[in-house]
């Protein structure tokens, strides 16, 4: 019986491949895993990987020799790729021949999407639908998502320059799928998990200001105002520093919002903050605090300050 499946194409009778290329590539066909000989050399494996990440799309014969030799391509290049293919089918499909998930189609191969389980598919699977979702049940998607891809796309296999624009790429759509996460998160209030998907897009990109906008209305939204007036500093440097820009309009007032409730709290750093904003003129404009005098005069403010800043350098040194 022909199945069809996401990738395309149709599964020939009794052979299935499950296939991880998310951190070490492994080869599953039924309850067994394949060896790294029954895979075959570098040359083998690499033309696995070219076609198990675009499977179900043809991949032809002068593109693999193309990816696979680039301008070095020795005069007997099509014979040895078809030699390749040959020892990779042995492996993936022994007694299937040319029936099994590894296909000859229109002057090139292809593995048959229907026949072949593949972690990084199911990765891209998770994504599409948590687009297509309310955000209460996106979120569970998006987890999904980012669990399945926690480990680097080809981590043990060779450096080359195709494999790397694979990552690169592949690590690109993780990133969104986190600051995609993290603004989910935090739409649903769930500030701890906002912040901590945040983070973790920031240790992959420092310019990415979703992930900034989503660190610091997070921290701001579990109570936190003073990691959240951190963050937001170390964002309007970083994007300064690198883009010349400023923060978005929503981060300034979030920031704003902070540094009203840090100094209202009474506390040194609250009184700190206070006298700071008085002496900038701040506290009484109905833009920062509607309707509020300045709880210090500028002459105490400056006091205060002066205060602060002796007592921190003196516990400094």
């Amino acid at each position: 019986m022909k199945t069809t499946g996401d990738g395309g194409g149709t599964s020939g009778p009794g052979v299935r491949l499950s296939v991880r290329v998310l951190g070490p590539l492994e080869v599953r066909r039924g309850e067994r895993t394949l060896t790294a000989r029954e895979l075959g050399g570098p040359k083998q494996r690499q033309i696995l990987e070219i076609l198990l990440l675009q499977l179900g799309t043809p991949v032809s014969k002068d593109r693999l020799i193309e990816l696979l030799w680039g301008d070095r391509r020795p005069a007997a290049a099509l014979q040895n790729l078809e030699s390749y293919i040959s020892v990779l089918r042995r492996g993936l499909q022994p007694g299937a021949g040319r029936s099994g998930p590894l296909r000859t189609a229109n002057g090139g191969y292809v593995l048959d999407g229907a026949a072949v389980d593949l972690d990084v598919r199911r990765f891209e699977l998770a994504v599409e639908r948590a687009r297509r979702r309310r955000p209460d049940e996106a979120y569970a998607l998006w987890c999904e998502a980012l669990e399945r891809a926690s480990a680097p796309l080809l981590e043990n296999e060779l450096r080359c320059e195709w494999a790397e624009l694979q990552r690169e790429l592949h690590a690109a759509r993780v990133l969104e799928a986190r600051v995609s996460a993290a603004e989910c998160a935090l739409e649903l209030r769930r500030h701890r998990e906002a912040v901590q998907h945040a983070r973790a897009a920031l240790v992959e990109d420092l310019l990415q200001e979703r992930a900034w906008t989503v660190l610091v209305l997070g921290l701001e939204g579990s109570g936190r105002p003073v990691e959240g007036l951190q963050a937001y500093e170390q964002c309007r440097r970083t994007l300064d520093h690198e883009l010349g820009c400023a923060p978005s309009a929503a981060l300034q007032a979030s920031y704003a919002r902070m540094l009203r409730a840090t100094a209202a709290t009474g506390n040194e750093l609250g009184r700190a903050l206070t006298a700071l904003l008085v002496l900038h003129g701040q506290l009484g404009d109905p833009d920062w605090m509607p309707g509020a005098r300045a709880p210090l005069a500028r002459q105490e403010a400056a006091s205060v300050l002066q205060e602060f800043l002796g007592r921190s350098l003196s516990t400094a040194a």
